[in-house]
């Protein structure tokens, strides 16, 4: 093992994937179950999402699913990739984490991100509009207020104020900027855009200001990791996220994951075409030996203390195996900084 997979953490984001002729119940129960496997595995977090009018995604409620994920495991740190906070009252989202906290001590993270509804129909049914995604930096002062009890609205979070709940930034475009100026862990994807991955590294380091809740920047990577026996079972892997992201851009829907054999023996469109293949390349994924050499110099390039494995398939027994293989890879051993 490297020294950079030595010295860095890894855990896992999961989004509660719909799989076809399956149903939303058995997605966030399947979440569950891979907590579980994740904590057997020693991996260091376990996170969930929040989408909301997805038909190919159960998570709508991470708070409320990070609680069953806490329930059914012991150890393992449990948290939000993340909460979309202009979709929410900093006060609520306070309440929430404050509560999660005090019924799981020392295990939760507060994972935040700046994105609003993906259409237009779902933001009207969230109150909300493209431009609430720029009040962001406004939202998380007031939200990391109610921590402190330094809220201008004069308003005590109960039972959140007191609480340490480490707080993380999910970096999409501006995110790199306002996790700098606030002091906060970044978490920044994808893997496949390295050269714009490095660039909002490169400025969040670059503009950090320490704070009460991190003294030092501290940088996750996250994206997809597939580990199987050969590289081409690896690849199949990808194939479901794949065709649901290219349906996602030619049909404005993201659709329930199928099964690999069944998409590659469709016929596609060019349009289609171009973006399955598009979301083919650029993955971690390969064999357990082709991965640890890709994770090692995804470490060396982005000094990332930490990678948050975000894969995505239809065949639930091989995403098994294959976090089974990541964790005898980097060992999951877990280092040094933010909890």
């Amino acid at each position: 093992m490297s020294s950079s997979i030595a010295s860095a953490r890894f855990s896992v984001l999961d989004r509660s994937r719909i799989r076809a002729g399956g149903t939303g119940a058995q997605a966030l129960r399947d979440t569950v179950r891979l907590a579980r496997e994740a904590e057997r595995l020693g991996f260091h977090r376990f996170w969930v999402a929040e989408h909301h009018g997805v038909p190919g995604v159960a998570g709508s409620a991470p708070t409320v699913l990070a609680a069953a994920v806490a329930a059914a495991t012991s150890g393992i740190r449990v948290g939000t990739g993340g909460v979309m906070l202009p979709n929410h009252r900093p006060l609520v989202v306070a309440e929430q984490f404050g509560v999660l906290e005090s019924l799981f001590p020392g295990r939760v993270d507060m994972g935040l991100g700046r994105s609003v509804g993906f259409t237009d129909g779902v933001r009207r049914a969230l109150g909300r509009d493209k431009d609430d995604a720029e009040e962001f930096a406004d939202q998380l002062a007031e939200l990391l207020g109610f921590f402190l009890g330094t809220s201008a609205t004069g308003v005590h979070a109960r039972p959140a104020e007191g609480l340490t709940v480490p707080p993380f930034v999910l970096a999409m475009g501006e995110g790199a900027d306002v996790a700098a100026r606030a002091g906060l862990p970044m978490v920044i994807g994808d893997l496949r855009d390295r050269e714009r991955m490095l660039r909002g590294i490169d400025r969040y380091r670059a503009g950090f200001r320490p704070s009460v809740w991190s003294p030092e920047p501290y940088v996750v990577v996250s994206g997809t990791v597939a580990v199987a026996g050969t590289p081409e079972a690896a690849r199949r892997l990808l194939v479901p996220e794949a065709w649901a992201m290219a349906q996602a851009r030619t049909r404005g829907s993201f659709p329930p994951l199928e099964p690999a054999g069944e998409i590659e023996a469709r016929a596609m469109t060019a349009k289609e075409r171009g973006f399955y293949e598009a979301g083919l390349d650029g993955q971690l994924a390969g064999t357990e030996e082709q991965v640890a050499d890709a994770l090692e110099s995804l470490l060396k390039e982005t000094g990332a203390q930490e990678v948050l494995v975000t894969t995505s398939t239809h065949d639930r027994e091989a995403l098994l195996d294959s976090y089974r293989r990541l964790a005898r890879v980097v060992g999951t051993r877990q280092a040094d900084g933010p909890a």
